[in-house]
């Protein structure tokens, strides 16, 4: 179940990954078709990978789930986490893309190795990879079937880091935007950088501020959570925006909470209006506002000019907008003196789609997909064929003690012994390869596995020993099975 950047603002992924850290052991507790958990949280990402009871779920497997066993493990999931992020149960429903069987594996193995980001590449989604999986280590709630899954996209990850070099800079969405302003900036320890929102995209800059040299940071909180939030990682919280924008030569908006598309609560009723930031989904164009309003930088941009005195410039301002439905309104990048980036900008900074590091890494991808998969298929096989070989084997005890008695020499019953299982490791082999192709092929296991035992009694019926005459001497017998193939001896 994944809900991302491709479908949700910034401020609908947090509201909505509200005790992402504690769902995994919830939906395994609560649902029994769920046997495995991992979460992947992120600043543009809240997804749950789940290993369902039935073995037609793997991720790889030849089968798939019914359309009804789907619906429920989401809907359940989904009423968990309404439950915890206080969104209505259809909201939460909504917001998330249920995959199955191999879309699974693709899709992880290409979020693993950054090519589902916003900036095509990044590298610190493969470390996070990483984490989600220790974290279900911890709690618990791993599988076989997920802990391969996850080892194997960590691997392609790697392997698309040290074929292509993507992301070899360890380039994010912020580290870009940081990069494309620091030419119009300050030195970084002169910069006065002012940070909008407390989300995790909040949390990312201060790091990279800091990691710049950055030391004057401040964060503005339209919710009122910035005295919390700097004081966490000490830095100041202010509570007018006017005043530290002119204050600012930096200024990072990051709380998604203008125009996003964001989810509706239980409360929410037909046609309610909702105020900036409530988490109410509203199609009131009065209520689709900006964070930074033209205005509202046009004044602190005056008071700027005004402490410069006659004799000064104001500084320059550059503004980073890396909401994803834009927390600034786009006339203030018209502003004499004020740069204003968003998200666009950002990208046509990032490594094509169509480059061809991107083009190789997708390469790598689809191999590592194809890989695992014929894996998981093959180890579902391993269990037929346990099966055939001890029915084979029961099969041959069997006739071994019904034709004891009709021997009359030790030489004849050991030479009957032998024929019979030499005749059945042929027949286990010829077996162990058809339903390792009929595995490959995505078809059904079992039937190989029948035919080759009904091959196996057919011969018994055919080749009945006759006292004193020797060792059994096979009759005519058909040569293939029903099952095209499959040579019977």
């Amino acid at each position: 179940m994944t809900a991302s950047h491709h479908e949700l603002d910034l401020e609908a992924l947090e509201q909505l990954s509200t005790g992402a850290h504690s769902m995994g052991t919830s939906a395994v507790r609560t649902c029994e078709m769920i046997t495995g958990a991992v979460v992947l949280a992120t600043c543009n990402r809240f997804e749950l990978y789940l290993d369902l009871v039935d073995g037609a779920a793997a991720p790889g497997s030849p089968g798939t789930l019914s359309e009804r066993d789907l619906a429920h493990a989401a809907d359940e999931v989904a009423r968990l986490i309404a439950v915890e992020s206080g969104v209505s149960q259809e909201a939460a429903r909504s917001a998330f893309t249920v995959r199955s069987g191999e879309g699974v594996t693709q899709h992880l193995f290409t979020v693993a190795s950054g090519l589902d980001s916003m900036v095509v590449g990044e590298r610190e989604i493969a470390g996070q990879v990483r984490r989600a999986l220790d974290a279900s280590h911890a709690e618990s709630t791993t599988s076989p079937r997920l802990e391969r899954l996850f080892q194997s996209a960590s691997r392609a990850s790697k392997r698309v880091a040290h074929t292509t070099h993507l992301g070899a800079d360890g380039r994010s969405v912020v580290s870009v935007g940081l990069d494309l302003a620091e030419a119009s900036i300050p030195p970084w320890r002169q910069t006065s950088a002012v940070i909008v929102g407390t989300g995790a995209y909040a949390g990312a800059t201060v790091a990279a501020l800091r990691a710049r040299g950055c030391v004057d940071i401040a964060v503005y909180s339209a919710s009122g959570r910035a005295e919390q939030f700097a004081t966490a990682r000490g830095v100041d919280a202010v509570t007018d925006l006017v005043t530290a924008l002119g204050e600012a030569d930096l200024v990072v908006s990051c709380s998604g909470a203008g125009r996003g598309n964001r989810l509706a609560r239980p409360s929410a009723g037909p046609g309610e209006a909702a105020a900036p930031g409530s988490g109410l989904r509203t199609d009131d164009p009065s209520d689709l506002r900006y964070i930074l309003e033209t205005a509202a930088v046009v004044a602190a941009r005056d008071d700027a000019a005004v402490r410069a005195g006659d004799d000064g410039t104001a500084r320059p301002l550059v503004v980073l907008d890396l909401a994803l439905h834009h927390d600034v309104d786009p006339g203030v990048g018209d502003i004499d003196q004020v740069l204003l980036m968003d998200l666009g900008t950002i990208r046509s900074h990032a490594p094509s789609t169509s480059s061809l590091p991107v083009r190789a890494a997708r390469e790598i991808v689809a191999a590592a997909v194809t890989e695992f998969t014929v894996g998981e298929t093959l180890r579902a096989a391993d269990s037929v064929v346990v099966g055939l070989r001890d029915r084979i084997t029961a099969e041959v005890e069997a006739e071994l003690a019904r034709s004891a008695g009709s021997f009359t020499t030790d030489a004849d019953r050991a030479a009957h012994e032998k024929s019979l299982r030499r005749f059945a490791a042929t027949l286990l082999h010829r077996g162990i390869t058809r339903i390792r192709d009929a595995a490959r092929a995505g078809e059904p296991l079992e039937e190989f596995a029948e035919d080759t035992a009904t091959v196996l009694t057919m011969r018994w019926n055919g080749r009945r020993a006759v006292p004193g005459a020797g060792p059994a001497t096979p009759v005519a017998e058909p040569r293939h099975s029903p099952r095209d193939g499959l040579a019977a001896g």
